[in-house]
């Protein structure tokens, strides 16, 4: 299964881009996990190049397309989905009937310091994604107060994150083989 791991975060040290490489860690033999950083090359969303879409635009919705399954991390701001992850969703959408993500299955994980962690902005990327034509699976990884789980090399130290990310992980292989893609496209 190839898995194309995605953060909704630009900071270096991002905590859910942390919880994106603690799930590669724990995928195992034929999972292949391929990471796309790119999200501060996307210029803002502009109807009028929906169909001279910019290479940077091109390049992520090939990386969608080349993925079996897609994870996102999401970091929650101000309640609700970093803009920098929506606008990269609003230009991988378009044309809408066509998109890379319709039929995809889609898994979503987010990370917060606040006792929530992140589900605010898991519900609204759910929905966004569910909008957009995504499979997004039922199980979902949040973590509350992530800042008191990292360990002193700034890795995330947790049991219960782990087994949290293997369940996940699992059910997205699951969702993979339980309909094709290309049988949804």
């Amino acid at each position: 299964m190839r898995v194309l791991a995605l953060s909704g975060s630009l900071r270096r040290d991002s905590l859910n881009t942390r919880l994106l490489r603690a799930a590669q860690e724990l995928g195992g033999p034929g999972v292949e996990f391929i990471s796309y950083d790119s999200l501060a090359t996307i210029p803002p969303f502009n109807q009028e190049l929906e169909h001279r879409q910019p290479a940077e635009v091109h390049e992520l919705r090939q990386r969608i397309d080349a993925a079996d399954a897609v994870l996102i991390a999401t970091p929650e701001y101000n309640g609700s989905v970093p803009g920098v992850l929506k606008n990269a969703l609003d230009w991988a959408s378009r044309p809408f009937a066509t998109n890379p993500l319709r039929g995809k299955p889609v898994a979503v994980i987010s990370a917060s310091t606040g006792s929530f962690g992140g589900l605010w902005a898991q519900n609204d990327l759910r929905r966004i994604l569910g909008t957009l034509g995504a499979r997004v699976i039922d199980e979902s990884v949040t973590v509350p107060l992530v800042h008191t789980l990292v360990d002193g090399v700034g890795e995330l130290a947790h049991p219960e994150t782990s087994d949290g990310l293997e369940g996940l992980l699992v059910a997205l292989g699951s969702e993979l083989a339980r309909v094709p893609v290309e049988a949804v496209a």
